[in-house]
């Protein structure tokens, strides 16, 4: 605490983490700053798909890392997608190479963070616990820090990756703009049974006539599978996360043994909001992850750009304090190039959530179109089943990977 660091993170999730391997990946020293206790437990599977990308982006922070992540996951490798009673679409990939990273990986966040922090660990990265934020003051100098404890943090650059309630954020003065989601979702966890375990695959079920219409996604990953609801705007999500009612609809698009085996619940809103500042008035501090946008997680967007953000304002603050003269133009380029990706994210977000939603009566159409057609053997079944997920994001990519 002592002194002035020349870098610090607030934040030990996942984006933190991997800032803060990243910054160790280009010799620089640093701190983590988390509000919570050490061995803190986060209950839910939250973020479980990380891209080839995002492994590659581990790897090369630490060798080995981008591997082990991959070989704790699960590799689904067949897709399904229903139109109520009817399979539209279905397409199974080849194995993986085992010489290659996969082209994803599903894992509980709590088991990725559990990974990153043991090679954090072991690049040499400090944590200091307990250290909730509760200022930020930047100047042309550096960056201040105080927290609730009364202790105060010196740094030449700052990262953020405090979460969507990031006090980061609010000390440089910048805010989420976007909209909240209409309707909500039930999200649900739901462990394998060892004895009789599910085939490892996506589905995803338009109008499931076992749940009354509503639309249902089924996703696995290592230990278990992800479901979750989509509620109509006059559903009442408290009824439908109560447990019994979970149990209840779990067993009608789950085999009825998996009923018992629900381990977490949750119920959200989604945001799909951006910052309208990644950095400071002072280029001093950088916004990432959660900190910076808030996506939906279909599509997977989420902490898939969290990873590059770290990356990026790696990059940038290695080069401000080896070269202050480009300090600032290192620090604003990073900032721009990120809430650019953060944008188009966003934006193919909105996209896939209207078409969930059935967002007005063109898209109520396009829909039932294309399952008629697809129902005759045709290949409109393949936009059924990539709509609910955005465009492609592997389309438009950044020098540091897909956005």
């Amino acid at each position: 605490m002592a002194g002035v660091h020349p870098v610090l993170v607030v934040g030990a999730g996942p984006v933190g983490l991997a800032a803060a391997l990243a910054l160790r990946a280009r010799d620089l020293p640093v701190v983590v700053l988390e509000a919570a206790p050490e061995g803190r437990h986060r209950p839910g599977s939250r973020a479980i798909f990380l891209h080839r990308e995002s492994l590659e982006h581990l790897e090369a922070m630490r060798p080995g890392l981008g591997w082990d992540v991959a070989r704790r996951g699960l590799v689904w490798t067949t897709k399904r997608t229903y139109w109520r009673e009817h399979l539209v679409y279905e397409r199974t990939y080849p194995p993986p190479s085992p010489a290659r990273l996969p082209h994803s990986t599903n894992l509980s966040q709590v088991d990725i963070e559990a990974i990153v922090f043991d090679a954090a660990k072991a690049a040499g990265v400090e944590f200091a616990w307990e250290q909730e934020v509760a200022a930020v003051t930047s100047s042309p100098h550096g960056v201040v820090l105080s927290t609730t404890q009364g202790q105060e943090w010196r740094a030449q650059y700052l990262v953020g990756a405090d979460g969507s309630r990031s006090a980061v954020r609010d000390g440089i003065g910048a805010a989420l703009e976007g909209p909240r989601v209409a309707n909500s979702f039930v999200i649900v966890d739901v462990a394998d049974d060892p004895d009789h375990p599910l085939v490892p695959e996506r589905v995803y079920h338009y109008e499931h006539p076992a749940v009354g219409g509503r639309n249902v996604l089924l996703v696995p990953f290592a230990g278990g599978v992800r479901a979750d609801l989509q509620l109509g705007p006059e559903d009442d999500p408290d009824r439908f996360d109560d447990p019994e009612e979970v149990k209840a609809w779990i067993a009608r698009v789950l085999p009825e043994r998996y009923a018992d085996r629900v381990t977490w619940v949750s119920t959200y809103r989604f945001h799909q909001a951006v910052a309208d500042a990644f950095t400071d008035a002072h280029r001093r501090v950088l916004l990432t992850g959660e900190a910076a946008h808030l996506f939906a997680p279909f599509g997977a967007r989420g902490l898939n750009s969290g990873i590059p953000d770290a990356l990026v304002a790696a990059a940038a603050i290695r080069r401000a304090l080896e070269d202050p003269t480009a300090a600032s133009a290192a620090m604003t380029d990073a900032a721009s190039t990120r809430r650019e990706a953060a944008l188009y994210n966003r934006n193919a977000s909105n996209l896939a959530l209207r078409h969930m939603q059935a967002d007005g009566w063109t898209v109520r159409l396009r829909r039932r179109l294309h399952a008629a057609v697809a129902r005759r053997g045709l290949r409109s079944g393949a936009w059924l089943d990539s709509s609910p997920f955005g465009p492609r994001a592997a389309e438009h990519r950044t020098e540091t990977g897909s956005y």
